[in-house]
This record gives C-alpha cells, sequence and structure tokens, in this order.
C-alpha cells in the first residue's frame, strides 16, 4: 500500500471508501507503520505501508519498491540496502567526532570495514547495471551478504559508541578494547580478541572483572555456541575464571550461561567439558542456580561424568552434585536419574579423595529427612561403603553423618550382614575410625543384636563392640544405653555353644576398669555373683 494520493491508482474508485476505513483500522495496530521507500532507478521517494497486499511500484519510473510476503510487505533487497547506506553518513559523523577517534585501533578497523562495504556495494550495484547477469539466486546471495555486512557495520559504530571504549590508550583501556572486540566483527576478529583476553586474564585477571560490564558476560555466553571449537573453549575458559567473582556469578546465571554449560558437558572437548563442570561447581552453591541446572538437565550429563570422566572433571561433578542434593525438592529427581549407584561407585573408586569425600557429602545431604532415599542408600550397599571411607584417610565427618541417617533404617538382618566387615575384614582399625563409627549410632543397634536368637548373631555383635570400646567415648555410649551392661551380663551364661561370652567378658572388662563406672562394676560383680 502506498500513500493517500497513489490509492486511486490501485484501486477502482467504487472501494476507495472501504479500502480508506481498512487502511484507518490497519495504521491503529501497533504492528502497522509507514516507511520511506527510495526508488533504484530514479530515487524518488514514496511511502509504503507495512501491511500492504498488493505490489507497490514507484510513480515515476515503475520499479518495484516492496511486495506482499506473508500478509505484510516485504521490502526488495534493493530498497533494504538504500535505506541502510543512507544511515552511514550520520553514523560515521557521530563516530568520528569522538576526541579519541584518530588514537584508537577500533576505529580504523571499524572505517575499514565500513570502507570495504561501500566497495561491495558499488560494485554490486555496477553488476546490477549490467544487461546481463549470472542468476537471480547469486544476485540474491550477494545482496543479503551485503546487508548484513552494512548492517554489521552500523551496529559494531553504535556499541562502541555505547561502550564508553574509546578512550586514551592505558592499560584499562586495553582491556576494554578486547572485551569490545568479542561484540563486534565476524568470529575470527573475535576467536583473536578471546585468545588474547585469556592471557591477560593469566597476567592479571582483576583487571578484566573491573573492567567487565554485564554485555560482555552476554557476549561470552553467546561465544560457548559458536561454530569454532577453540572459541568455545576459550569463552568457556575465560567464564569459569568468573564464576569465582561473586560480581559476575549473578550475571552469568541471568544471561542464561546454563544452557550452553550443559551442552558443553553433553558435547563439548576435553577442554570445555573440565571448564564447563568446573564452572557450574562454583555456581552451584546457591540453591537456585542448583535447581536452574537440574530444569536444563544438568543432571545427567554430571553423573556420567562421575562414572567416566577424568579424575578432576570427577571431583568437580561430584561437589556440583553435592551441592544440588542440598536442595529437598529435587533429590527424587536425582535418585532417579542413578546418583546413589554413582556416588557409592566413586566412594570404592574415586581417584582423588577430594572426589571421595563429595561422594559421602552427596550421600548425607540424599539421606537427609528422605526415608526412600535411606533404603536406596542401603540396597545399594552403601552402609559397608560408608564404613569403609571411615576408615580412610579422609576427614570422616561426611560418612559419619550419612551413616547417622541410615542407622535407623537398617534392619538386623542387614545389620548382620555388615558387622563381619567390621570384624573380620578390619575396616575398623584406627581408634579414630572407632570413634566416628560410635558417633553414629552404631552401638545401640550392636546392643539390640544381643537379643537375636542366632548364636551367630551375638557373636559377631559383641566381637564389634569389643573392638569399640577400646576408645574410652565408645565405652560412655555402651554404658549410656539402657540394655547395654544387662545385654552384655546375659551373654555369659554358661553354654558351650555360647561363642559370644568371651568377647562380652572383655567388654565388660573395658567397662569396669573406667574410673567412672563405680556402678556398671557393682552391678556387674552382683549379677556375676
Amino acid at each position: 500500500m502506498v500513500l493517500q494520493n497513489d490509492i486511486d491508482l490501485l484501486n477502482p474508485p467504487a472501494e476507495l471508501e472501504k479500502r480508506k476505513h481498512k487502511l484507518k483500522r490497519l495504521v491503529q495496530s501497533p504492528n502497522s507503520f509507514f516507511m520511506d521507500v527510495k526508488c533504484q532507478g530514479c530515487f524518488n521517494i514514496t511511502t509504503v505501508f507495512s501491511h500492504s497486499q498488493t505490489v507497490v511500484v514507484c510513480g515515476n519510473c515503475q520499479t518495484v519498491l516492496c511486495q506482499p510476503t506473508g500478509g505484510k510487505a516485504r521490502l526488495t533487497e534493493g530498497g533494504v540496502i538504500i535505506s541502510r547506506l543512507e544511515k552511514i553518513p550520520t553514523c560515521l559523523s557521530d563516530f568520528s567526532s569522538h576526541p579519541c577517534f584518530s588514537k584508537n585501533t577500533l576505529c580504523k578497523e571499524q572505517l575499514q570495514a565500513v570502507l570495504q562495504a561501500l566497495k561491495e556495494a558499488i560494485e554490486l550495484a555496477n553488476v546490477c547495471l549490467q544487461e546481463k547477469q549470472e542468476g537471480k539466486l547469486k544476485m540474491q546471495s550477494d545482496l543479503d551478504s551485503l546487508s548484513a555486512k552494512i548492517d554489521l557495520s552500523l551496529k559494531d559504530c553504535g556499541l562502541l559508541m555505547k561502550t564508553d571504549v574509546l578512550g586514551e590508550v592505558t592499560q584499562s583501556i586495553q582491556v576494554r578494547e578486547l572485551l569490545a572486540r568479542l561484540q563486534i566483527g565476524h568470529l575470527e576478529s573475535k576467536r583473536k580478541a578471546l585468545e588474547q583476553l585469556v592471557e591477560v586474564m593469566r597476567d592479571d585477571e582483576k583487571a578484566v572483572i573491573t573492567a567487565l560490564v554485564r554485555t560482555n558476560v552476554a557476549s561470552l555466553v553467546q561465544l560457548m555456541t559458536a561454530t569454532s571449537q577453540s572459541v568455545r573453549e576459550n569463552a568457556v575458559t575465560v567464564i569459569c575464571s568468573l564464576a569465582e567473582s561473586e560480581k559476575c556469578e549473578n550475571w552469568l546465571v541471568s544471561e542464561n550461561a546454563l544452557p550452553p554449560l550443559v551442552r558443553l558437558l553433553e558435547s563439548g572437548s576435553h577442554v570445555a567439558k573440565e571448564r564447563a563442570v568446573t564452572t557450574l561447581q562454583r555456581l552451584s552453591f546457591s540453591s537456585e542456580t542448583s535447581r536452574l541446572i537440574v530444569g536444563n538437565g544438568g543432571v545427567s550429563p554430571l553423573i556420567k561424568i562421575c562414572k567416566t570422566g577424568d579424575s578432576v572433571s570427577q571431583a568437580a561433578s561430584a561437589c556440583t552434585l553435592k551441592n544440588i542434593a542440598s536442595v529437598p525438592e529435587v533429590r527424587q529427581k536425582l535418585a532417579e536419574q542413578g546418583i546413589v549407584k554413582a556416588m557409592i561407585n566413586l566412594l570404592n573408586c574415586g581417584v582423588l579423595m577430594g572426589s571421595k569425600e563429595y561422594a559421602a557429602e552427596c550421600l548425607q545431604n540424599l539421606t537427609n529427612s528422605n526415608e526412600a532415599l535411606r533404603r536406596l542408600v542401603i540396597s545399594e550397599n552403601g552402609v559397608q561403603t560408608l564404613l569403609a571411607y571411615l576408615d580412610g584417610p579422609l576427614p570422616q565427618e561426611p560418612g559419619v553423618a550419612a551413616i547417622r541417617n541410615l542407622v535407623g533404617s537398617v534392619s538386623v538382618e542387614i545389620y548382620f550382614k555388615i558387622i563381619p566387615s567390621l570384624v573380620h575384614d578390619r575396616m575398623a582399625t584406627s581408634n579414630e575410625t572407632k570413634r566416628m563409627i560410635g558417633e553414629s549410632g552404631c552401638i545401640p543397634l550392636l546392643i539390640r543384636m544381643f537379643e537375636a536368637k542366632e548364636n551367630g548373631a551375638r557373636e559377631v555383635a559383641a566381637q564389634a563392640i569389643a573392638s569399640l570400646v577400646t576408645v574410652p567415648r565408645n565405652c560412655r555410649e555402651v554404658k549410656r544405653d539402657e540394655k547395654g551392661v544387662m545385654s552384655l551380663v546375659m551373654l555369659l551364661e554358661p553354654s558351650p555353644s555360647n561363642s559370644a561370652k568371651k568377647y562380652a567378658v572383655s567388654v565388660l572388662a573395658a567397662l569396669c576398669s573406667s574410673k567412672k563406672c563405680k556402678k556398671q562394676r557393682f552391678l556387674v560383680e552382683l549379677l556375676v555373683i
């Protein structure tokens, strides 16, 4: 549709009022607008309505200006290019008015980019004037390419003016210039800027973080999805460093960095996976971010890394899952994707000590106030694995806390299978490990096993307690239990089949040797008599 004075040319008089009414209604639509289009042939300006349903031609030379596409007018590519070329003088005028215009290399590079686009426009215009052309498809491709280049140049010039990087050449400005290069130009120039930025961060990470603004973070997030592997690796390397900064942490989440990070976990190179999982480890300390990681499908690739990744990535992945498991509402979803088996396997086979510690903490979080998950851990031999972990050189607090969560859910039958590992396999060899086992709440359950019908169950329970009471704290645990001393005395029954008797005597002797055990010593002597 063209201006009012052109309506008569396109429509019969009888339709004029009807078209006027329709035009008025369309103009009121928020998606409708008029645009001035300059003819490529005679440079006559015609105003075109965005919802034109007919082909609009120049009233002076009949050149096609726009044609309908899907109910809306579509400018011919030449019209779009001319419209954008007309913006260049104003853009360059604003650009050149900056006081540091002649000193900044970014300005020179942008001028060269604009000049190259203008040269291509002249060459293409000359081709269009020829009678014989190579083909419509090639011409359309060339026009699209030229339009994109001009559009990119205009966008980059405007971006440089907004980002305030066109200052005197200082260390800070040089960093800002590198950050600006991540947002302007083509992929190759961004790749070079990223490589330089990685080098700068190795020497002075603080300078980069100080100069960083939110738009820089957004451009880094976009580069994690680039087609070039080296660009993706360098982008996630920079982001991995930025994740340590509280300032950047919130920006990374708000700029939607989690989806590309998860994709790198799934299909990135070895370097990209390692950097991505380390970044997620740092971000996952926030409960809200942990929920977002789950929502973006991050659990499955994290568990896979725990199973098949290298030792460094395994540790970072286990830490991330440990952080996620601290959020109660996502624990069941973690269990459904196999986290329990993965953590128990990591406790058994993890290379780095940190991996085992994170796995124990993860099991502790999973079994906190969740009976279904406790039973699942027990069914996967989690108690035995945690007991073995307690006898290692690592800080045992996570393992003790996990066992404490589990002991109330362990049946006597299961305990009968577990205790031999404490006694015969000599898991609890150090006093520290024995103290940890006592703190985990195992002793009351062992005392309960003294009431078992099977002589073998009573024997292994007595043998386990005999080993544990060599630590004074565990002695106090036995004495504190209301059935402790009485149950031990009952094991003194003089029967040939009572193999638990010798261990009961050993435990009672340890109890009586305590300076603070006068009451228990008197009771034992009385009962034995």
